[in-house]
């Protein structure tokens, strides 16, 4: 039996969420739908409700599911389930915005031991996200409140608003951004070019009417996406992955790019991150502080809000166990960029935000780089620098 095909889209509210999946049914009409709300209480699993709909009778006259339980395992049936069912090759599944799109769609797709892989069963479409321009540019600032997200087996930490509206850009092979035909227009194109910034690989789809915005999406949307899809979102979410600077300037949202290949002197660089920081609406990327050699600290910053967590450690040669462990991507990345005395340890950070000043951005950077004296010290004094910003092992 050939394969189906899955389309997987999400949404930053529920009404441009459903309004993407009517347009992917204007280009993919029999389609089966699987809708998902997800409801959280305290430490326990959440409770999952679906509801499928398609050409099928049995779809149609199908009562919303309601089960408790991890997510992955709850839609992982469902989508079997629907595999089976006669003339529904493709299946459009409507995910919330309470999950972590990316670890979630890596831990549903993983193979697992005595059972058959998702990826037998079904090729993946591009992941598309519909984005509604208002709440977008109201949450990618808010930093004032918790969100929690599941991200595939387990509670995510809390984030901000603006980190959730970022990470859900962030993640699209398709971003549609609808523009309203009023005088939101101008806040539309504006959001839309923020987007843009933050995914520069993404299609960006900006449909101006319901009418005719079916018609004119991409037929590739509802077409298997080139790459193998778990290795894409898995190599998305390696902590050495930055986001590739869109160049040019789209309604005064331009992107920035700082690389440096020494260590960071973590007093001077938190002296400096009200400097770096002025504009900025989004970064990402990873660090190399002489206070930590051995340690991939990575930086993300949405709104006023900056995190700084050490979560790998560098390739070394010799390593052969970390070396055969990492990602492709990863094992690529660290080629391209090795040193013979340093490996792969690099600084690099993608800055996002409005009339940026990439002159101020990357001399204030540079400055905050060890010098050519306290390189010469070796290891031992990289160490003993002052670090305020991960003391403890907390994050700032």
């Amino acid at each position: 039996m050939p394969k189906g095909l899955l389309s997987v889209v999400t949404g930053n509210t529920p009404d441009v969420r459903g309004a993407v999946v009517d347009r992917l049914l204007h280009l993919s009409p029999h389609a089966a739908v699987l809708a998902v709300s997800i409801q959280k209480g305290g430490d326990e699993y959440p409770t999952v409700q679906r509801f499928m709909s398609g050409d099928d009778h049995r779809l149609q006259s199908a009562a919303p599911l309601s089960a408790t339980g991890d997510p992955v395992v709850i839609l992982r049936q469902d989508l079997l389930s629907l595999r089976r069912t006669p003339g529904g090759p493709h299946v459009i599944l409507a995910l919330p915005t309470e999950l972590d799109i990316l670890p979630f769609l890596v831990e549903l797709w993983r193979t697992r031991i005595g059972a058959s892989s998702l990826a037998d069963h079904y090729e993946s479409a591009p992941l598309v996200v519909g984005v509604d321009a208002a709440s977008f540019m109201a949450d990618i600032g808010c930093v004032h409140r918790a969100v929690h997200l599941w991200g595939g087996g387990e509670h995510k930490a809390p984030l901000t608003p603006a980190e959730v509206a970022a990470r859900q850009v962030e993640a699209a092979d398709t971003l549609i951004v609808p523009v309203p035909g009023d005088g939101e227009r101008q806040h539309a194109a504006g959001a839309a070019a923020l987007a843009s910034h933050l995914n520069g690989q993404a299609l960006l789809v900006t449909p101006s009417g319901a009418a005719e915005a079916g018609a004119r999406l991409p037929p590739s949307l509802i077409l298997p996406t080139p790459r193998g899809a778990a290795e894409e979102w898995l190599a998305r979410l390696e902590p050495v992955t930055v986001p590739r600077a869109r160049r040019g300037t789209h309604h005064g949202v331009d992107s920035v790019l700082w690389r440096a290949r020494r260590p960071l002197h973590p007093q001077r660089l938190a002296d400096t991150l009200t400097s770096v920081l002025h504009g900025v609406i989004r970064s990402r990327g990873h660090l190399w502080l002489s206070s930590r050699p051995d340690s991939v600290v990575t930086w993300r910053s949405a709104g006023p809000h900056l995190e700084l967590r050490e979560a790998d450690s560098w390739l070394e040669a010799g390593t052969s166990r970390a070396w055969k462990t990492a990602s492709p991507q990863r094992r690529t990345l660290a080629s391209w960029f090795w040193h013979d005395y340093y490996g792969e340890r690099r600084n690099e950070i993608t800055f996002t935000g409005t009339d940026l000043d990439d002159q101020r951005i990357r001399s204030t950077l540079d400055s905050a780089l060890l010098t050519d004296t306290e390189l010469s010290l070796g290891r031992e004094g990289w160490t003993s620098t002052p670090d305020p910003l991960l003391s403890g092992g907390d994050s700032p």
